[in-house]
């Protein structure tokens, strides 16, 4: 008799966009585009495009513990969101043919809770932590012996009479994702047997990403289109595959559902993404670093209250993707403009900050 499959359970094979599982998606994302986007993520490392070097050392790892019968060692996938860190943790389980268990740092609130999960892993487990950097210290101190000795230790009883007891765990695998690797404990961290950042994607990779992603939702789109889809994609697959599914929802409306370039123009024009992948927000926080503050350098908390942006939603969704094309730079004294954005917005900075200007 098979067994009834968890809310929070993966099991092998079972990508297919029927299986219910927690996602961790930004809110702008409606339920019918989780859906989708589970329907359109890989399910091996063969499948996977792009973070070559990582598959590579995945595959190795994989095939190496599976030929001696163990688990997989722990591993830390960090990098900026939507390059594929829950997808990746994913193949991993379906890799190794074993149930994948989701969780995050924020849902783990007691170690108590933290303790259920590890006692419910069956031998040869994946356990995936999304935002792993968020878990508090007390529950981090229980995953410290999990991680090290498969085993945990939990106190029965208060006052004199507590006593501490030893619970042995099965073999099991810890994958932990986390956008900030640095806010993450140096105990924790070294716990982990590999760790790999995932970077962005070349433009190959993400028009690659796409052709396959339009390929299982049958929509036709030119290479010319795919180009342009591509460039205004902010190297990521997760936008990639969400202006894909936008840009096919407009073909279908205002044309014959082919997707062509002008299609891809118009169709993101409306959606204000304009041909470098910036959009309503990235502008404005740009422009509030030339225009407010002199092209910089600001502290980003000065920076969050000018433009009513939560700091974190800086750092986490706007960042990565200005410093990766060179458009701000991170100084001792805060953010700053760099001249290549000065151009493309056609701007020039006063002449008292000219000469200091990158």
């Amino acid at each position: 008799m098979s067994k009834k499959k968890q809310p929070n359970e993966i099991l092998p094979k079972d990508l297919d966009g029927e299986a219910e599982l927690d996602r961790f998606l930004s809110p702008e994302v409606e339920e019918v585009d989780d859906i989708v986007e589970v329907t359109l993520r890989p399910r091996t490392l063969k499948e996977y495009i792009g973070q070559n070097k990582i598959k590579e050392s995945l595959q190795i790892f994989i095939d190496a513990a599976k030929k001696r019968g163990e688990s997989l060692e722990h591993s830390l996938l960090y990098g900026p969101p939507g390059l594929g860190k829950t997808t990746l943790a994913l193949i991993i389980g379906n890799e190794l043919g074993v149930r994948t268990k989701i969780t995050s740092g924020p849902a783990i609130e007691r170690p108590g809770d933290l303790a259920a999960i590890l006692t419910s892993l069956e031998t040869g487990d994946v356990l995936f932590i999304d935002e792993i950097h968020r878990l508090n210290r007390i529950v981090e101190e229980i995953l410290y012996p999990a991680l090290e000795d498969r085993a945990i230790d939990i106190m029965i009883g208060k006052g004199p009479g507590a006593r501490s007891m030893r619970i042995e765990l099965n073999p099991f695998t810890v994958i932990g994702a986390t956008t900030k690797i640095g806010s993450l404990s140096a105990p924790l961290r070294d716990r982990f047997g590999t760790i790999f950042n995932l970077d962005f994607y070349s433009k190959d990779e993400i028009s690659d990403i796409i052709k396959r992603s339009a390929k299982i939702l049958d929509v036709k789109i030119d290479k010319d289109a795919l180009e342009e889809l591509a460039g205004r994609s902010r190297y990521t697959p997760r936008i990639a595959n969400r202006l894909l599914k936008r840009t096919r929802d407009y073909a279908q409306v205002r044309h014959d559902g082919d997707i062509t370039r002008d299609i891809v123009s118009d169709a993101l024009s409306m959606l204000d993404v304009d041909p470098l992948g910036l959009d309503k927000g990235d502008k404005k926080l740009l422009l509030a670093l030339i225009e407010k503050f002199g092209g910089g350098p600001v502290g980003v908390e000065t920076l969050a209250a000018s433009t009513s942006e939560e700091r974190e939603t800086i750092e986490d969704v706007y960042e990565p993707y200005l410093l990766q094309i060179g458009f701000i730079e991170r100084t001792p004294r805060g953010r700053k403009i760099t001249a290549k954005a000065l151009k493309y917005f056609g701007k020039e900075m006063p002449r008292s900050k000219q000469e200091k200007l990158i």
